[in-house]
C-alpha cells in the first residue's frame, strides 16, 4: 500500500486529496505546512509528495527544492499557480509532475499512479523501450517506429534519449537546453524548438498532433509512457 504525504494548507482540500487517495487503495498522510512536512519526512518515508505551493511557512518551491536535495521521491505539485512561470520554477526545483487546481480526481489519481509505476522501476532503465509503435533499443541507441528505422542526428539522438531516460516526466526547456547544449544555453529555446521540429518531422505520423513526444505548453516536453 503505497504512502502519500500530502502537503496542503488548505484543510478540506487536503481532506478530499486524502480522502480519494484512500478509497484507491493508497495510505495518505497530511501535512499543513512546510514544517510538518519536514518532520513527516524526518519521522518515516513516504513513496510520493503532493505538495501545493502556497503554504504559509514556506514557499512550495523552495520546499520542493530542500527536499530534492535529499530525497528522490516522485513529487507532484497540485497548486492554484497556473502561470507558465511558477510551473517552471517548481519543475526545475525538482518536481516530478504539476497538476493545477481545480482538478478532477480522476486526473489526479491516474497521475498518482502513473508516478508510482515510474517509482517502482528499477533505477536501471530496461536495454529496450516500448511505447506503442515506438522502439529504442538504448545500448545500439537505435530508434524505430511503426516498423522502420529512424535516423537520427547526433543531437536529435542525444535530445531524444533524454526524454526516453524518463518516460512520461516532464522536463523543462531549461533541463533540456542544459543536457544536451550545456548550462550556458539555458535560453537558446530556439535550439530546442528546432531539434523537437525535426524529431517530430522523423518519428510522429503526424508532427502536427504528436502521439509519442508531447509538449507541455511553455513548460517543456515529455515523451509518452504508453
Amino acid at each position: 500500500m503505497a504512502e502519500v504525504l500530502v502537503v496542503e494548507d488548505d484543510s478540506s482540500i487536503s481532506q478530499f486529496v486524502c480522502a480519494s487517495l484512500s478509497a484507491a487503495g493508497m495510505r495518505p498522510r497530511a501535512a499543513h505546512d512546510a514544517a510538518q512536512a519536514q518532520r513527516e519526512l524526518a519521522t518515516g518515508p513516504c513513496e510520493l509528495l503532493i505538495v501545493d505551493l502556497g503554504l504559509p511557512d514556506m514557499d512550495g518551491v523552495e520546499l520542493i527544492g530542500l527536499v530534492r536535495q535529499r530525497l528522490s521521491t516522485p513529487i507532484l505539485v497540485l497548486s492554484a499557480r497556473t502561470q507558465e512561470a511558477q510551473k517552471i520554477a517548481a519543475l526545475d526545483a525538482g518536481a516530478d509532475d504539476y497538476l493545477t487546481k481545480p482538478f478532477g480526481v480522476g486526473e489526479l489519481l491516474a497521475r498518482v499512479r502513473a508516478m508510482l509505476r515510474r517509482a517502482a522501476t528499477p533505477p536501471q532503465p530496461a536495454p529496450v523501450l516500448r511505447v506503442a509503435d515506438l522502439v529504442y533499443e538504448r545500448e545500439s541507441r537505435q530508434v524505430s517506429v511503426r516498423g522502420r528505422t529512424v535516423h537520427l542526428t547526433p543531437l536529435e539522438l542525444e535530445l531524444f534519449d533524454r526524454l526516453a531516460a524518463s518516460p512520461g516526466k516532464v522536463l523543462t526547456h531549461r533541463q533540456l537546453l542544459a543536457q544536451v547544449w550545456g548550462s550556458e544555453h539555458v535560453d537558446q529555446l530556439h535550439y530546442l524548438r528546432i531539434y523537437m521540429g525535426h524529431l517530430r518531422a522523423k518519428i510522429e505520423e503526424d508532427p502536427a498532433d504528436p502521439r509519442y513526444l508531447l509538449t507541455e505548453l511553455g513548460v517543456g516536453y515529455r515523451l509518452a509512457d504508453e
